[in-house]
């Protein structure tokens, strides 16, 4: 069961933007009509920028509860509603939220370090040299490939499917989906291994095969380490995220109509 926020009058509205200059320029304009408060006080966060902005606002906040509210500032906007000045408040209340979980990643690299970080699109591994990866990937204790030759591999979640998942070929997934993306990034051996569609409890367990002569670095969105032996990822389903989108343009709208534009 979601701990859903309390939806209020969205009288408390905190405003975050990019550094560009329409996003700045936005944000003076609404600070000035509806006023700013701390994000820990807020009602809503409103994010004015592009995907990126957005996505590092729900990293920021990962542990609120506190409904984000996305206005495209910025190029692609995927994840943001329009951009309109008028009638905020009025928005806010009626926007539809999607409840999206983040993926968390364990690793362990070459020194014996453990580190951790959240993923709310998707944690990848790549190559760091020009030699191919070679790794091994086990899904809930069981060896499901003992040797995948290539640049990288990603899992994805529903809300980062569209993202680099599908750059990669991989498949897009509905919000609401139980799943997950696991993605080969070049593969070379299996040729014709294209991922695996996994239940969204399920525990990953990428170790990488030859580390001193083939280094692997791993990524969660924009968190790196390097020289790294294993990967462990498993959906946090205890931490919520909730996203504002006006009605009818739901993520999960986009997400379904993303598959039908070619």
């Amino acid at each position: 069961m979601h701990n859903r926020p309390v939806m209020a009058d969205f009288e408390k509205i905190a405003f975050v933007a990019s550094e560009t200059r329409d996003a700045e320029d936005a944000y003076a304009a609404l600070v000035k009509r509806y006023g700013n408060v701390p994000p820990k006080d807020a009602d809503a966060i409103v994010a004015l920028g592009g995907d990126g902005l957005m996505l590092q606002t729900m990293h920021d906040h990962l542990h609120s509860n506190i409904p984000i509210y996305g206005m495209n500032r910025g190029s692609v906007g995927f994840l943001l509603n329009d951009y309109k000045e008028n009638r905020l408040k009025e928005r806010l209340a009626a926007a539809e939220i999607t409840v999206i979980h983040p993926l968390r990643m364990v690793v362990r690299d070459r020194n014996g370090e453990t580190h951790e970080a959240l993923a709310i699109n998707e944690v990848s591994l790549f190559r760091q040299i020009h030699q191919a990866a070679k790794l091994k990937i086990g899904v809930d204790g069981t060896t499901r490939l003992g040797e995948l030759i290539c640049d990288g591999v990603l899992v994805s979640t529903p809300a980062g499917s569209t993202a680099y998942n599908l750059s990669a070929h991989g498949p897009i997934l509905p919000i609401t989906a139980p799943l997950l993306a696991l993605t080969p990034i070049s593969p070379f051996r299996p040729r014709r291994w294209r991922g695996a569609l996994l239940p969204n409890e399920a525990r990953v367990l990428i170790e990488v095969l030859e580390h001193d002569k083939r280094p692997v670095s791993a990524v969660a969105d924009h968190t790196e380490f390097r020289n790294v032996v294993a990967v462990e990822i498993a959906e946090a389903s205890a931490i919520d995220i909730f996203m504002m989108f006006d009605p009818g343009h739901t993520l999960a709208e986009r997400i379904l109509a993303e598959q039908f534009d070619y």
